[in-house]
């Protein structure tokens, strides 16, 4: 349940920071170009001192979620699946056979002559 959980995390955090550096303003402005409405809010410096703080956080938050999937991938390691089958065999050890004890063969009486 927590590696599943850690995972959708890092997933999340890779599309965040995906998008974080695609927003800086670089030499070629890239996606940058598209947040020049956005100086105002941020202050007179524009969105960059905010962006790059917002990247080096987010950067941080991945690194350490990676290193905690890690940790939790190699304790999971330990196991092995040997480990966890359970022996269930069908198969019956032979016996000595056991015979009924035979009764003696009968013979018939001759009828009784008078």
């Amino acid at each position: 349940m927590t590696i599943s959980f850690l995972l959708i995390v890092q997933i999340i955090l890779v599309v965040i920071l995906v998008i974080a550096v695609l927003l800086q303003k670089s030499s070629s402005i890239g996606l940058g170009a598209y947040s020049g409405s956005n100086e105002s809010v941020f202050g007179a410096k524009g969105p960059n001192a905010f962006l790059s703080k917002a990247t080096f956080t987010i950067g941080f938050l991945f690194v350490a979620n990676t290193i905690a999937l890690g940790y939790m991938y190699s304790a999971t390691a330990q196991d092995s699946v040997v480990d966890n089958m359970v022996e269930t065999t069908n198969v019956v050890a032979p016996t000595a056979p056991t015979t009924a004890p035979v009764a003696p063969a009968t013979t018939p009486e001759a009828p009784a002559t008078k």
